[in-house]
């Protein structure tokens, strides 16, 4: 069952931001696809951005059913997540795969957790959206050829997923004090937190997006980098 326009602010909030999310995955792993230096890893990251748009179509169909405005949900969310995208503006095609692979990690942490307080038809749709298709394999797998390659790359793509994490808990934690409705929704999974104080939301806001570095160092090692 559907609910209508009275839904909850919150919930509106993470499906706006995580739409335009995969809007933009969309575009830059279709980019990463024309870069590919083989006919294999194009064909791969075209499939994975294929998948990227129909999530962003199922998050859209979702907000309607809310009686939200796809557009406006996602409205609030431009700003922050391409300054973002400019601040980690990779130099290389190996680089970018490596914020594909912490960026969206991370990403992907918080948007589970989130949704776990949603309600049940919502967490459904972004446990769907989230579910693996292949891209972690993937990503690993090519970024651990390119060091056996050449070992040298392994410092500098380590400091390079490191910077990925910082930047991206930052933007987070900013995108939460500018939306009390969001930060509301995260704060109801902490039971040492107040409800309905501004201040304890976002306390308990930090406390969780602290724990989301538990999953960095798995990332790394799946891809053969040092923590």
């Amino acid at each position: 069952m559907t609910q209508g326009p009275s839904a909850d602010p919150g919930v509106i909030d993470l499906l706006g931001l995580l739409a335009y999310a995969e809007l933009g995955s969309f575009f830059r792993l279709a980019d990463d696809a024309g870069l590919a230096p083989t006919l294999r890893a194009k064909g791969q990251l075209a499939a994975l951005a294929a998948t990227e748009q129909a999530h962003y179509q199922a998050l859209r169909d979702r907000l309607e059913e809310l009686g939200a405005d796809p557009e406006e949900a996602m409205a609030p969310f431009v700003a922050p997540l391409d300054a973002w995208q400019e601040r980690t503006e990779p130099q290389s095609w190996l680089e970018s795969l490596v914020k594909t692979y912490v960026g969206d990690g991370i990403a992907g942490d918080f948007y589970a957790r989130v949704a776990g307080l949603a309600d049940d038809e919502t967490r459904v749709l972004v446990e769907g959206v989230l579910a693996e298709t292949g891209r972690a394999e993937f990503v690993a797998e090519t970024v651990r050829g390119a060091l056996g390659e050449d070992p040298k790359l392994s410092g500098r793509l380590s400091l390079w997923a490191r910077r990925l994490v910082g930047e991206a808990l930052s933007q987070a934690q900013a995108v939460a004090v500018q939306r009390p409705e969001l930060a509301k929704l995260l704060a109801g999974g902490d039971r040492g937190s107040e409800p309905s104080s501004g201040v304890g939301d976002l306390a308990a806001v930090s406390r969780m997006f602290a724990s989301l570095t538990e999953g960095h160092s798995g990332r790394l090692r799946a891809m053969g980098l040092a923590d």
